[in-house]
């Protein structure tokens, strides 16, 4: 295989960490009323749906039937 002996100047990139740029980015444009509320209802629509998993997936995360609460069967009626 063949290599290259030559010395490769490196001072560009030290150069680089310190490069600032004369060109400045053009000002971000401003959200209109519409793109504002649109975005408002997505986020509330997204957040009403994870409190309404929560509150359908509660009960049926709780282990065990409740006290009060037994179901019946005919077969156990004795008829």
């Amino acid at each position: 295989m063949f290599s290259r002996r030559e010395a490769v100047p490196f001072s560009f990139v030290a150069e680089a960490d310190r490069f600032r740029s004369n060109v400045t980015p053009p000002p971000r444009e401003r959200l209109t009323v519409s793109q504002l509320a649109g975005r408002t209802l997505i986020g509330l629509t997204v957040v009403a749906g994870l409190v309404g998993s929560l509150l359908f997936g509660m009960p049926s995360m709780q282990s065990g039937a409740a006290e009060g609460h037994r179901q019946q069967t005919e077969a156990s009626d004795g008829r």
